[in-house]
């Protein structure tokens, strides 16, 4: 065979195999985990635990950003703006949803592709521990007879903390909504007496639960929470507002390839199934059931529809008492 023949032999050769030489295996480098709120919170716990226990799964590093502001939002941004081959994946959670419901923003579930649902839990009312409020017919009681004297502490307006406060009067149980931006605050507020109650999720207040400093009276849900069974659920009371779960998950943009959706969430029910998730997610009550992509991208679908719904529906209750 001549050189020249040899050399377009090889150059062949390397076209054949070319394709599959085009076709990065996934992951093949660091995959980034973008925190949508700051360090220290319900977020960032999540995130940070999922990248530890996914890297060995996935065998790359999973480093993580905290990027916080609007709710979420802005970390969100920085997801959408990176491309959508799956090295860049977000925590994407409820008050981020109920955020885009309120009109903060221009996201909506379509622009997100969810991965894996990681954690989920209702949230409950707590008091603190020398309120006069035993039980939540007796917090309810007071709210009707003293309209808007009762302070709740809350995370924002439009949240789903926001539309409890709201149905709860629009059942007669009037109290203030108290935003609080920082959830350290927020939880002091009612701690030291500043607020009456706190509308929170328990995972998210579990060292004030175990000291004593805060009383759970009532969980937001169809049936009592099964570490809390002496706590009452909000529909033993009649009130029907137990579709507001707290979730978390982890999302990568909608045009993601379907094949790195797929190893993602392959990757995230290992994390789910370890012990040391297990551990964590009871601690911090949000122990929930896997999902496929299609199924947690549902919930966060029907979430949102549902929190569109209350808040279209005050804003038509206040509109016809003006």
């Amino acid at each position: 065979m001549t050189a020249s023949k040899i050399a377009v032999s090889a150059l062949a050769g390397l076209l054949a195999i070319s394709p599959a030489l085009a076709q990065e295996k996934y992951p093949s480098r660091p995959i980034e985990m973008i925190v949508t709120f700051g360090p220290g919170g319900g977020a960032d716990l999540m995130g940070r635990q999922t990248a530890r226990l996914a890297e060995p799964v996935l065998g790359v590093a999973i480093p993580v950003a905290n990027i916080s502001g609007a709710s979420g939002n802005a970390g969100l941004t920085r997801l959408l703006t990176n491309p959508a081959d799956g090295y860049s994946v977000a925590t994407l959670i409820a008050l981020s949803v109920s955020s885009w419901a309120a009109g903060l923003g221009t996201a909506k579930p379509s622009d997100f592709q969810v991965v894996a649902m990681m954690q989920n839990s209702p949230s409950m009312l707590f008091v603190p521990k020398n309120s006069p409020y035993k039980t939540a017919r007796e917090f309810l009681d007071a709210a009707k007879a003293n309209p808007g004297k009762l302070r709740v502490a809350t995370s924002g307006l439009g949240t789903q903390d926001d539309i409890t406060v709201r149905y709860l009067a629009s059942q007669g149980f009037q109290a203030k909504n108290v935003p609080f931006a920082k959830p350290a605050e927020r939880y002091a507020s009612t701690v030291g007496g500043h607020t009456d109650a706190l509308y929170e999720e328990p995972g998210d207040v579990a060292q004030f639960i175990k000291s004593g400093d805060l009383r759970p009276l009532m969980v937001f849900d169809a049936k009592r929470h099964e570490s809390f069974p002496d706590v009452t659920a909000s529909m033993e009371l009649g009130l029907q507002i137990s579709d507001l779960p707290n979730f978390r998950t982890i999302a990568v943009p909608a045009k993601t390839p379907k094949e790195i959706v797929d190893r993602l969430a392959a990757a995230m029910n290992q994390v789910l199934d370890k012990p040391e998730w297990q551990k964590f997610c009871r601690e911090t009550y949000t122990c929930t059931e896997k999902m496929t992509p299609d199924q947690a991208q549902q919930v966060v679908v029907k979430f949102h529809d549902t929190v569109k719904g209350y808040l279209d529906r005050f804003g038509a209750e206040q509109q016809s008492q003006k």
